[in-house]
């Protein structure tokens, strides 16, 4: 009970403190740059509206891996498991976003975030997050996104099924079922090139042995060692989980591996039960033989001709450091103003009108002649 009053006190405490900071005379007497400018230099992950989590802890669960711990400070939601998180940290004086989704409960206690990410050898932050980043670190975050979760009615069969790093939305949706003692019968499918490779391997085969409602299938290309092996396929899928078109499946991994599971239900009707996330970019075809016209930059005072590739593309060559994160139209960092002319949106392949909109300049390509408030 003394304990209770005291973190009552406490929390009064820092809402008298929140208010204070927010009101106008703060606000007059900290302009321009406002309060969390000042109050950061001795308080990091202070906010008054941002998310900002404090890295408690790192450890490396495969070679290539990194899981970070994360204290969010009182502005963060929480999130639903599966959905994905916009995380921003500062390289070199400039800040760069990514997409990653927690991995832990949603019932979690300690009011921490997980988040696990997988260093590409092109991967420009995951590869800074792995071997840079140290504890104390504060870092930037959204507020959870996404509609890949898991719905409030827990559905009664549930088949998760991951390849590589995509395990973290769905290691998030079987930890949250485990904390809520969900009966019905739930088959985690992942898929690795190796058991060194797989991400919570440990956990996973705790989980299988003490929830007698869950069945772990390990599907590895290289060696032996998982109950199943190889490539995801409809033959492998009907003898390891031959009732899985009874199920509310979710699915997260590479682009391949998800093209086919997504035919095997489209082809069997089944796509209303198949529910999916990923965070790959759709590939960009630079068609620079039939490109016209030109970009023009008119905040910068350049022009370029139009290469035919990606607004943001045509703007780095050109000199030009645009804001930007996550290179494929989520996390909207790049967003600027097209004042004038069309432009292509790579993942739909809608062309907009030629008036002033907002645009996201990395999945945009100019149709013609585009002007830039750049």
């Amino acid at each position: 009970m003394p304990q209770l009053t005291t973190n009552r006190f406490a929390d009064r405490a820092l809402d008298l403190v929140h208010s204070a900071l927010n009101s106008r005379l703060a606000a007059a007497l900290t302009y321009p740059h406002g309060v969390d400018r000042y109050v950061e230099q001795f308080a990091p992950t202070f906010a008054l509206r941002e998310v900002r989590a404090e890295v408690i802890a790192t450890r490396h669960q495969t070679a290539d891996s990194v899981t970070l711990t994360l204290r969010p400070n009182r502005n963060w939601q929480g999130f639903a498991a599966g959905q994905y998180v916009r995380l921003t940290v500062e390289i070199n004086g400039v800040r760069r976003t990514r997409c990653y989704s927690p991995a832990n409960s949603v019932h979690a206690k300690d009011g921490l975030i997980e988040l696990t990410v997988k260093a590409h050898g092109d991967g420009f932050v995951s590869k800074h997050l792995k071997l840079d980043l140290r504890v104390g670190t504060t870092v930037f975050l959204s507020q959870a996104e996404g509609q890949f979760a898991l719905p409030e009615q827990r559905p009664d069969r549930i088949l998760l099924i991951s390849g590589g790093s995509g395990i973290t939305p769905v290691m998030s949706m079987l930890r949250t079922l485990c904390d809520e003692g969900h009966k019905g019968k739930i088959t985690f499918l992942h898929y690795s090139n190796a058991a060194s490779d797989q991400i919570y391997l440990d956990e996973l085969a705790m989980i299988n042995a003490q929830f007698l409602n869950v069945e772990l299938l390990r599907a590895y290309n290289e060696d032996q060692s998982g109950e199943l092996q190889g490539l995801f396929s409809r033959e492998q899928l009907i003898k390891a989980v031959p009732d899985y078109a009874d199920a509310q499946a979710f699915l997260c991994g590479p682009p391949g591996m998800m093209k086919v599971v997504q035919k095997v239900w489209a082809d069997e009707g089944l796509s209303d039960q198949l529910h999916l996330e990923h965070f790959t970019a759709a590939p960009v075809v630079i068609d620079s033989a039939n490109a016209e016209g030109e970009v023009r930059f008119i905040r910068s005072e350049r022009l370029a001709k139009n290469s035919g590739a990606t607004l943001l593309d045509q703007a780095e060559a050109a000199g030009l450091k645009p804001e930007s994160g996550c290179r494929m139209g989520i996390c909207k960092a790049c967003t600027c103003i097209k004042t004038a002319g069309k432009v292509r949106d790579t993942r739909t392949g809608e062309i907009s009108d030629a008036g002033e909109a907002e645009i996201q300049i990395c999945v945009s390509v100019p149709v013609g002649t585009v002007t830039l408030d750049i």
